[in-house]
C-alpha cells in the first residue's frame, strides 16, 4: 500500500487507501540506543569508572566528551528520518553513567528544541552504569514510575570463562551478598502519549561476560522478569499497550526472548497476551544491530504486547520497524571497517550499537 508523507508540527501523513480516498494519520517513533559508556570525566568514588577519567585507561577528556555528546545528539535528532521528521518521541537508553550526563545531552542544540523530559535510576552495576527514558514532554507526561530490581546469582562459572573476553560490559560478584549478580534494574514507566495510556520498559540485560552458555541463565531470568512485569499490568488491563525495549544481548532467537519473555516474529500468529517482537524480521534479513567477530546480530529491539498490533488504526498502533544506519555511524576505514563507529583512544564515536525504532501511528 503506497505512502505519502506529509510534514507538520502533528507529524501529519497520508497514505493512499485502495479506494483512492485519502487518510491522514498522526506518527510518533520510538527508539532506543545503547550509548556505549557515556561518562563524564569526574571520578566516582562509588563506581568502577576510574578508566573514563582524564589520567584513565581511555583518557577520556572534556573535549572527547562534549563531542560523544555532539555525536549522539546528531544521530538521536535523526533516527526515524524521513519518514517521521520529528524527532523520536520516546528515547530508550542505555549505558549511562548518572543522571548528569543525560542533562548535558538534553541541552545539545541538536535536542535543546525539543524539550526532553528525564527518567533515570541509579542502578548497582559494578561500573555505574544505568538505563534511562528521554521523551518529548509536550507528546508524553509520565504518570508513574519505578525501577525494578533484577536479583540473580551467580552459578559455577569455570576461571577460565571469567576470564573471557567480554562484549560490553562486567558482572559483579559480591560472595559476601550471596552471589548476587550486580546487574541494571528494569526500568517502568506509565504515562499517556497524547491521551492514550501506555507502558515502556527499558532494559540493559546481563552481558555475556563470562561466556555466552555459561551467562545464558542470566537473561533468561531477565526475560522472566519482564514476563512478569507485562503480566501484572495485563492483569489491571487486558488490553494494556506495553514496549518493552533495550539491549538485551540475546537475539530475537535466543531462550530469553522466545521461551521466557515469549516474544512471536509472525503477526497473524500473537494472540490476545502474546507479545510481538517486528525485529525478528529484520533478524531474518541477515540485519544487525552489533557487530562482533564479523558476525551481526540483533541485541537492540523494541518488543510490544498484542494490543499494539492492529489492523485498527483509531487509537495508536504498530506500523513499522526500523535499525537506524546512517553512514556516519560506521567505521569507513581500518581493520572495523564497517562495524559501528565507536570510541578511540584518539576520538569519540558514537556507540557499538546501532540504534532501533519503531513507529507507531493513529488515524484522525
Amino acid at each position: 500500500m503506497p505512502l505519502k508523507f506529509k510534514s507538520c508540527l502533528f507529524f501529519i501523513f497520508s497514505f493512499l487507501a485502495l479506494s483512492g480516498q485519502s487518510k491522514k494519520y498522526k506518527i510518533h517513533t520510538v527508539a532506543f540506543y545503547n550509548f556505549e559508556n557515556l561518562y563524564d570525566t569526574v571520578d566516582d568514588a562509588f563506581t568502577n569508572d576510574n578508566e573514563w577519567t582524564p589520567n584513565g585507561a581511555q583518557h577520556w577528556t572534556t573535549e572527547k566528551y562534549q563531542q560523544k555528546l555532539k555525536n549522539l545528539a546528531k544521530a538521536i535528532s535523526e533516527i526515524g528520518t524521513p519518514e517521521n521528521s520529528n524527532a523520536p518521541t520516546l528515547i530508550g537508553a542505555a549505558e549511562i553513567e548518572n543522571r548528569n550526563v543525560l542533562e548535558d545531552l538534553i541541552k545539545e542544540p541538536k535536542l535543546q528544541s525539543l524539550d526532553l523530559g528525564i527518567i533515570h535510576f541509579d542502578s548497582p552495576d559494578k561500573r555505574g552504569i544505568d538505563v534511562a527514558l528521554l521523551y518529548q514532554k509536550k507528546y508524553f507526561r509520565p504518570t508513574s514510575y519505578s525501577n525494578i530490581p533484577l536479583i540473580i546469582y551467580k552459578k559455577e562459572i569455570s576461571k577460565k570463562e571469567e576470564e573471557t573476553e567480554v562484549l560490553d560490559d562486567e558482572i559483579e560478584v559480591k560472595k559476601e551478598n550471596k552471589n548476587r549478580v550486580f546487574t541494571r534494574d528494569q526500568l517502568l514507566v506509565s504515562g499517556f502519549l497524547e491521551n492514550e495510556e501506555i507502558h515502556i520498559i527499558v532494559n540493559h540485560w546481563p552481558s555475556r561476560s563470562g561466556g555466552e552458555k555459561a551467562t545464558s541463565l542470566f537473561r533468561e531470568a531477565a526475560g522472566k522478569l519482564n514476563r512478569k512485569i507485562i503480566d501484572s499490568l495485563q492483569q489491571i488491563n487486558p488490553q494494556a499497550k506495553v514496549l518493552t525495549m533495550g539491549d538485551f544481548n540475546d537475539g530475537p532467537f535466543n531462550k530469553s526472548i522466545k521461551a521466557w519473555l515469549g516474544a512471536k516474529g509472525i503477526k497473524t500468529e500473537v494472540s490476545e497476551f502474546d507479545v510481538f517482537n517486528p525485529f525478528e524480521e529484520l533478524a531474518n534479513k541477515g540485519l544487525g544491530t552489533i557487530a562482533y567477530r564479523d558476525s551481526w546480530n540483533i541485541f537492540d529491539q523494541i518488543i510490544m504486547t498484542a494490543s499494539f498490533v492492529k489492523t485498527d488504526f483509531s487509537t495508536f498502533n504498530f506500523w513499522k520497524a526500523g535499525i537506524f544506519n546512517r553512514p556516519y555511524l560506521i567505521q569507513n576505514s581500518g581493520a572495523y571497517k564497517g562495524y559501528p563507529l565507536r570510541n578511540t583512544l584518539s576520538e569519540a564515536g558514537f556507540s557499538d550499537h546501532l540504534p532501533v525504532y519503531v513507529y507507531l501511528i493513529k488515524e484522525f
